[in-house]
């Protein structure tokens, strides 16, 4: 998402910096002023929060596995850095955070609805977004990404939408477990724009940010229908995925104007032909899959 949102601003008015610790990649060549660190680095970064009138606050250790590797460093990185952030900087904040913050509820969820974070990933972004309850800050609470961030950033293939794009390409065949559970999902893309759009707009507050609620039967379908002779295999679970939830985005359409404009097709389109183009070697590398890639440092190891 990141890539995404420096793409828009490398065309706008805004000077920016990017400060990263490249945790995923191995280089960053985009033509704008970049800082390499670590946001537990108070006092490397702490000059750039000085120079800056808005911060888009992205980083965080992403995904339910990935946190659950070392809940102290995903603690560190998520909640502890936000608190310190919230002392050490009095401009406008955009902040990240996820619809997994609601858990597991039945109906459409709004900003007002009970909160039930069921991992350590929600816990983490939920009690970042506390932090920033009396300051200049905006809170965007994401659906399940998809799609292409940028032509430079990795891709993610741990994203349900674009997983099963990849897996009905080569294994042509798509396992569910469960099927009924609902996520509010949302593309990249759409999600850079309405951060870019708020960077210098008054509003503060929490926002849901989703194209649309769909439940996982219905989007293996939707993938399937992409391709051809792919079979779609309900497996039975002991333990299923219990997060289950849909949201509203009345809040951001009334107030932020918010209109996503990639469909959930056009998602899957993009990862198809990136596939069936021979661009990426090894859908199976490491590097695609937050948790995977982290676990084979010892250092995540709890």
């Amino acid at each position: 998402m990141g890539g995404a949102i420096t793409d828009l601003l490398i065309n706008s008015e805004h000077k920016i910096r990017v400060y990263d610790i490249l945790l995923y990649e191995e280089e960053f060549r985009k033509p704008v002023d970049f800082i390499y660190g670590d946001v537990r680095d108070r006092k490397k970064l702490l000059p750039h929060l000085e120079w800056a009138d808005v911060i888009i606050w992205l980083a965080a250790v992403v995904g339910d596995g990935a946190c659950a590797l070392n809940p102290e460093i995903a603690e560190e990185v998520n909640q502890h850095s936000v608190e310190w952030l919230v002392k050490n900087f009095n401009g406008r904040i955009i902040f990240t955070s996820t619809c997994s913050v609601y858990g597991a509820q039945d109906g459409e969820l709004d900003e007002n609805s009970k909160l039930n974070p069921l991992s350590v990933y929600a816990s983490t972004k939920l009690a970042g977004e506390k932090f920033l309850k009396n300051k200049n800050a905006i809170i965007f609470r994401l659906g399940t990404l998809y799609g292409i961030s940028d032509n430079s950033s990795r891709l993610r293939l741990d994203l349900v939408l674009n997983t099963m794009t990849a897996r009905a390409y080569y294994d042509k065949k798509l396992k569910l477990f469960g099927g009924k559970q609902y996520r509010p999902l949302l593309h990249v893309k759409d999600a850079a724009r309405v951060v870019v759009d708020n960077l210098t707009a008054s509003t503060k507050g929490v926002f849901n940010l989703r194209k649309q609620n769909l439940n996982m039967i219905y989007l293996a379908n939707k993938v399937a229908s992409h391709f051809r002779n792919v079979k779609i295999e309900k497996v039975k679970m002991e333990f299923e995925d219990s997060r289950n939830y849909r949201v509203s985005i009345e809040k951001a359409k009334k107030m932020l104007q918010f209109k996503p404009s990639f469909s959930i097709d056009e998602g899957i389109v993009e990862i198809k032909e990136l596939l069936e183009s021979g661009r990426i070697r090894d859908i199976n590398s490491p590097r695609y899959t937050n948790q995977v890639y982290l676990s084979m440092y010892s250092l995540w190891h709890h």
